[in-house]
């Protein structure tokens, strides 16, 4: 099956682009990189390559071109009919034949300069050549400028062009502008087709799928076609003509009988019979649309007469199909889109006659004589008058009289259900399968006997009571609870005490406020360190303030946060002015601790990393001497070659095993 796709045609650049793209891939391809001092031979050679490699890029560009671009005479009959209704076929033809023309000029230009190019006597001559011949080339594509951007335009309307299969299941649908053409395609496709109230809104062909009897069938919605000489008919409406013409499809008829589209019965019948010629060997449904406005039986005789001859016209179809006279079931079919009523039958009618007629064609076909000549039926006949009944084994009679037994046997809770009165009325009892010791005790609503005890004996009569008594006692003990809770009110404070406690509440009230800001903004607030904190929000003499304005004594909280915010230099000199055994004078506060770090002995070594040559235990290194030894002999080639990074390859060292 042959299928059609434009989209993939290549873009058709204009003139002046086409030119700027061969000359930069040529000038990437083959960069100038030639001297006076080459020889001649070696300056020919460069300058007819670059000449030769610009001709190719000519060539494949402009033969993509006119290979890519449908040929009128190989396609289809429908698509190369609907090409020259878009876009006139003797243009479409001349742009191509200009294609093709320039691209044998330039095989040509490049063909006569290489030749010039072989006695070049000197650079200057042998550039001139090439400049020469690359002009001459970029002239020709730029005098086919205008069929350039005219292919350029037909690729961009192509590609709009709907994917129409010729050779697939296909539904047509014609008739006068605004008759419910698309409101139709609407109804039964996935199709989106605008609808307005108005003539010709449908400008171009529309296609959508629909399915019948798990089979995809296309549906195409024609332009509106008015009855008027064939040559008057503008493009719109030959579009139409060229799908009824080409296209093997069901053909629907759409007959608007209540006279709002603008046009009558009369003129719609008069069109049907200037273009029933395009009907032929094709089913044929005539649709009476909009019968919520206007029913078939209401119309007017003269009216009636004209659906009557039609529809005598249609039947003639349906006697050429090979069907009979006297079946006139979808041939002429009332809907209304509107109301959906009779929608679907027209579609399944289309659908069943286009099936029945494409099932005969087959038939008739010689690819179907091919098929029936490799079968045969065998037909076994009677050799004599005596009955051989078929003779099944007993075992197997056995094996099926069991599984049938067992089946009647099993019963499900559906069968069940349908036995006793279906759903709603029975109720599968979830006791049938408890385990007890008797099965009458299944059903029963409270077991007068368990475990070997009277059930009734563990029931209190006066439960209600008792249980009344506990809920006013656990009433009771949640308002003893709630008395004894304690809040401070303030009533038993003294006024100073109200004051200090009011500035609390306050006080936590605002750190709670802040706490939920910063909380809310914690993700996007950057960590400022305590060196960067301008604002000195946190310090012991704001602390102190805040203290002594509560009546409370600052003084212990000020010593605790300094002696927390000493660091470990002040307490290792104090400690090793100690070890030394006392040789310190004893100074009493702050004036100790300075002359202690002002005498202290030097800084002790980090612990953290010791020497290289310090032996570690488990080192399996006898002295100090000896891992000097070994770390010189390991670390040395590395570090020579670290500080050589520079230098070249032929001066790396290559290391050698020692035997």
């Amino acid at each position: 099956m042959v299928q059609y796709n434009f989209k993939k045609i290549t873009v058709v650049p204009n003139g002046k682009d086409f030119v700027d793209i061969i000359l930069s891939r040529t000038q990437r391809q083959t960069p100038t990189v030639v001297h006076k001092g080459y020889a001649i031979s070696r300056l020919r050679q460069f300058y007819m390559r670059k000449v030769k490699y610009t001709q190719q890029n000519f060539h494949e560009k402009l033969s993509t071109i006119i290979e890519e671009f449908p040929r009128l005479d190989e396609i289809h009959p429908f698509y190369g009919d609907l090409l020259h209704v878009l876009y006139n076929k003797d243009h479409y033809k001349l742009a191509l034949g200009q294609i093709n023309t320039a691209r044998n000029l330039i095989s040509k230009i490049a063909k006569d300069y290489v030749k010039l190019l072989k006695y070049g006597d000197s650079l200057y001559r042998c550039k001139s050549l090439k400049v020469a011949a690359l002009g001459r080339m970029c002239t020709v594509i730029k005098r086919i400028g205008p069929s350039l951007a005219y292919l350029e335009q037909i690729r961009q309307h192509m590609a709009r062009l709907p994917s129409i299969d010729p050779n697939t299941r296909t539904i047509l649908i014609c008739g006068y502008p605004n008759v419910g053409k698309s409101s139709f395609m609407n109804k039964i496709t996935r199709a989106d087709v605008d609808v307005q109230p108005y003539a010709f809104t449908t400008k171009s062909l529309f296609v959508g799928h629909t399915d019948y009897k798990y089979l995809r069938y296309q549906v195409i919605d024609t332009p509106g076609i008015l009855d008027r000489p064939f040559e008057d008919r503008n493009i719109i409406e030959m579009c139409s003509i060229t799908a009824l013409a080409h296209l093997r499809a069901a053909v629907l008829f759409f007959l608007d009988i209540s006279g709002s589209c603008g046009y009558s019965i009369a003129q719609q019948a008069a069109l049907f019979h200037s273009i029933k010629s395009l009907f032929m060997n094709k089913p044929l449904i005539i649709v009476c649309n909009k019968t919520d406005l206007q029913p078939l039986d209401g119309i007017s005789e003269e009216d009636r007469k004209l659906v009557i001859e039609m529809k005598a016209e249609a039947m003639k179809t349906v006697i050429g199909q090979g069907g009979e006279p006297e079946n006139e079931e979808g041939v002429l079919l009332t809907m209304s889109t509107l109301t959906e009523d009779g929608v679907i039958a027209v579609k399944n009618a289309a659908c069943e006659r286009l099936l029945n007629q494409r099932v005969e064609l087959k038939k008739k076909s010689k690819k179907m004589n091919d098929c029936r000549n490799r079968f045969h039926v065998a037909l076994p006949k009677p050799r004599d008058q005596k009955e051989r009944p078929p003779c099944i084994p007993q075992a197997v009679l056995e094996a099926k009289a069991k599984q049938a037994e067992e089946e009647k046997k099993r019963k499900t809770e559906k069968d069940l259900e349908e036995e006793n009165g279906g759903a709603g009325v029975y109720s599968a009892s979830l006791k049938k399968n408890y385990i007890l010791a008797s099965d009458e005790w299944k059903e029963d609503v409270l077991p007068e006997i368990l475990d070997g005890h009277n059930v009734y004996d563990f029931i209190d009569p006066d439960i209600l009571l008792r249980l009344e008594e506990l809920e006013r006692e656990e009433g009771l003990r949640q308002a003893e609870e709630e008395a004894d809770d304690f809040e401070m009110d303030g009533e038993e404070l003294s006024p100073e005490e109200q004051e200090a406690l009011a500035e609390i509440r306050k006080k936590k009230n605002l750190l709670i406020q802040q706490h939920r800001m910063k909380k809310s903004t914690a993700e996007s607030r950057p960590v400022v360190p305590r060196k960067f904190d301008t604002d000195r929000k946190f310090t012991t003499k704001r602390m102190g303030r805040q203290l002594s304005t509560l009546g409370l004594d600052p003084s212990l909280a000020i010593n605790r946060a300094r002696s927390k915010s000493r660091g470990r230099k002040r307490e290792r000199s104090v400690e090793r002015g100690e070890a030394d055994g006392g040789d310190t004078m004893d100074i009493d506060g702050n004036q100790a601790s300075k002359k202690l770090r002002l005498r202290s002995m030097s800084r002790s070594r980090s612990r953290s990393r010791p020497p290289i040559t310090e032996v570690l235990p488990g080192e399996g290194l006898k002295d100090s001497a000896q891992k000097s030894y070994s770390y010189i002999e390991t670390k040395a080639p590395v570090l020579w070659e670290t500080f050589h990074w520079k230098d070249g390859q032929a001066l790396r060292h290559v290391q050698e095993i020692k035997l």
